[in-house]
């Protein structure tokens, strides 16, 4: 399909890896896949991350025009990248990382929303897109340093079910330092979630000090 013709092979292949030891909570580098140093310190509320690719050239340039720049052709490959990944992760459902209305207004899609429609069209995950809302428009992450990320996510979602025993897998395009990932995760533990697995295209790697 389009999708799949926007890469040759060889492109696709080339595209940035992550290392193959990497944290199974948060997907960074990771000596033996041994849980990472912060989250041992600091345990995110979601249990485990799979992330396709390190956010790099050109990943970022792709994922970059497919959200800001409308092509939505790129979701078919993006989200072809996310279904391999998820093969055998179980879950109950899947939800796409929520926009404000404000956002979702102004961009005039939810990237993560299309991205999740392809990871379930085999019909191995069940999409639920209306459970999860943003409640606060905030300023964009990407926006703001590192250190205020956490803050400017703070209650930024709300949960209009009971998810009592559920394994939720979480869909969005990138984690940077997974502030809001971690914030609706938390979110839907609290409304019963047993499990809360993130599902992303690409995983930025901290700059070296």
């Amino acid at each position: 399909n389009s999708g799949d013709q926007l890469l040759c092979a060889a492109c696709a292949k080339a595209l940035p890896r992550l290392p193959a030891e990497r944290c199974p909570r948060c997907a960074l580098p990771a000596p033996h896949s041994q849980i990472c140093g912060h989250c041992l310190a600091h345990a995110p509320f979601f249990d485990s991350s799979r992330a396709a690719y390190r956010y790099a050239f050109p990943i970022d340039k792709l994922i970059q025009s497919f959200k800001y720049g409308h092509r939505l052709a790129l979701a078919n490959f993006l989200g072809q990248q996310l279904a391999e990944l998820s093969a055998d992760l179980a879950s109950d459902l899947l939800i796409p990382m929520p926009l404000h209305p404000l956002r979702l207004r102004e961009r005039g899609f939810n990237q993560a929303l299309e991205l999740a429609r392809f990871v379930c069209a085999d019909g191995r995950h069940t999409l639920d897109s209306q459970i999860c809302t943003r409640i606060r428009h905030t300023p964009a992450q990407a926006d703001l340093p590192l250190r205020e990320r956490t803050k400017n996510m703070r209650s930024a979602f709300h949960c209009k079910g009971d998810l009592r025993g559920k394994r939720i897998v979480l869909v969005d395009d990138v984690m940077t330092t997974g502030a809001s990932l971690n914030e609706c995760a938390r979110t839907l533990k609290l409304h019963g979630a047993l499990s809360v697995d993130v599902l992303i295209v690409a995983r930025a790697l901290p700059k070296p000090a």
